[in-house]
């Protein structure tokens, strides 16, 4: 069984399912209606292939369970990323190899491999039992990769539909082989672009310089006033809503063995920097920030020319902790920014992508659940973790459905996503077949 399950993920990894160009369109189609074959082959019922403006939405259910037992939506997505540098895989991208025990392809962990678990508990405990202990739904989307368009407006529209006690997705990692971890809590995000403008066209520095203000100094100096010398967000009312961490959870994610010396290690960084009265666990998981992700203006290309630019810009990204709004954050630093903006310049703040965080407490039974499921197959309790980055759809589960959402991954944090070389871990993805599994059959003894 173990061969033919490694084989059948290899064949739908040779898809090269890329969401992201227009040129594997058909690929990406050809994918869902792989998947759409394989979850009718293995006794999901009401298996339906729903076009969307972009990229095919799988879905299936099995709902015989029967006796008030809850019913689990799980989530994943077959769409993968482009494959550049394509020079820098040790072997083609969209055909399969086993390796050093790993199964090296794109998509392998991020997000085929770990969705792909479930239809293996789900095919194995019907094979083995004719039921499930669970009722489950499958909704699989082929957006991810561009931020799940279609899936914005389908899952409001659809409640009925997908309506569950609980979520369940896989497209995250583990800490390590023998170290499984549970993910309970996401940063959300406020993305900006700034533009700061002076004169009307470039100028002559010779001839203006110290006459009109240089709007990448002026730039260059509100940007440095958005922190204080701590590394504190320096925009008035920013921490205002921030959830604090509680005492219990504090205590959980000092079990996470990830600290200082790690981080320096992992980034290179000669130092760490931001607030020393959290951790860096904390800090990056359960604190809110304002970085700087790109600043131009002015003349860049090799060679020189002096020159005053009529514009400068800059583009900064805030991840928010649960309970801060994105939207009031974003109208908080645009204010500031026109605060600070000397008359010499004109300011103008456009807004890009937002998102909620994303938090399930500790003590909601399906993440009990998926706690005693690890431990179980793993033979290790998980550590709590909470991670800085944010993933769209875990929100959307949570405000369009109101159900709790268990993130249960399987990858490890060397699987390269989105890079040359991405693999996922065959032991992992065994265990992650056992561990769904063990995490259906305790959901049902809950009850």
């Amino acid at each position: 069984a173990r061969t033919r399950q490694l084989d059948e993920l290899m064949a739908l990894l040779r898809i090269p399912s890329v969401s992201t160009t227009a040129a594997h369109k058909d690929d990406v189609a050809a994918a869902a209606r792989w998947l759409g074959e394989h979850m009718q082959s293995i006794g999901l019922e009401n298996v339906e292939i729903i076009a969307t403006p972009g990229h095919p939405i799988v879905y299936a259910d099995w709902l015989h369970a029967g006796d008030g037992q809850p019913t689990v939506l799980i989530y994943g997505h077959y769409d993968v990323q482009p494959v550049d540098p394509l020079e820098l895989w040790l072997t083609p991208p969209f055909e399969p190899t086993v390796r050093a025990g790993g199964l090296y392809a794109r998509g392998a962990s991020d997000d085929k491999g770990q969705t792909f678990v479930h239809l293996k508990a789900v095919e194995a405990l019907l094979a083995a039992t004719g039921k499930l202990p669970v009722n489950v739904k499958f909704l699989l989307e082929g957006e991810e990769e561009v931020g799940s368009p279609a899936l914005v407006d389908f899952v409001p529209n659809q409640q009925e539909r997908l309506a569950a006690d609980v979520g369940l997705i896989s497209d995250s990692h583990i800490l390590a082989p023998d170290q499984p971890s549970i993910l309970y809590g996401l940063r959300g995000i406020w993305t900006g672009e700034v533009t700061v403008t002076g004169p009307a066209t470039d100028l002559h520095s010779g001839t203006y310089g110290g006459v009109v203000h240089n709007p990448n100094q002026a730039l260059a100096e509100m940007l440095a006033a958005l922190h204080d010398g701590t590394g504190r967000v320096a925009v008035p009312d920013f921490y205002d809503d921030v959830r604090e961490l509680d005492a219990t959870e504090r205590t959980a994610l000092a079990q996470v063995p990830h600290g200082d010396e790690d981080v320096l290690r992992e980034t290179g960084a000669p130092a760490l920097w931001g607030a020393a009265d959290y951790s860096v666990v904390e800090r990056t998981g359960a604190r809110p920030t304002l970085e700087i992700n790109g600043m131009w203006g002015g003349f860049i290309d090799p060679g020189f020319k002096t020159v005053i630019p009529s514009q400068a810009h800059a583009k900064i990204s805030c991840r928010l902790a649960p309970n801060q709004d994105p939207d009031r954050i974003g109208a908080l630093v645009a204010d500031y920014l026109h605060t600070l903006a000397p008359p010499t310049v004109e300011v103008t703040v456009k807004t890009g992508h937002v998102g909620h965080a994303f938090l399930t407490p500790l003590e909601v039974p399906a993440l009990q659940a998926a706690a005693v499921a690890y431990e179980r197959v793993f033979g290790s309790a998980p550590v709590y973790t909470l991670e800085g980055g944010s993933i769209p759809v875990v929100v959307i589960f949570q405000q369009a459905l109101n159900i709790p959402v268990v993130l249960m991954g399987f990858g490890l944090p060397d699987d390269n996503l989105h890079a040359p070389n991405e693999k996922l871990d065959v032991e992992s993805f065994y265990r992650g077949i056992a561990t769904s599994i063990a995490f259906m059959q305790e959901l049902a003894h809950q009850q």
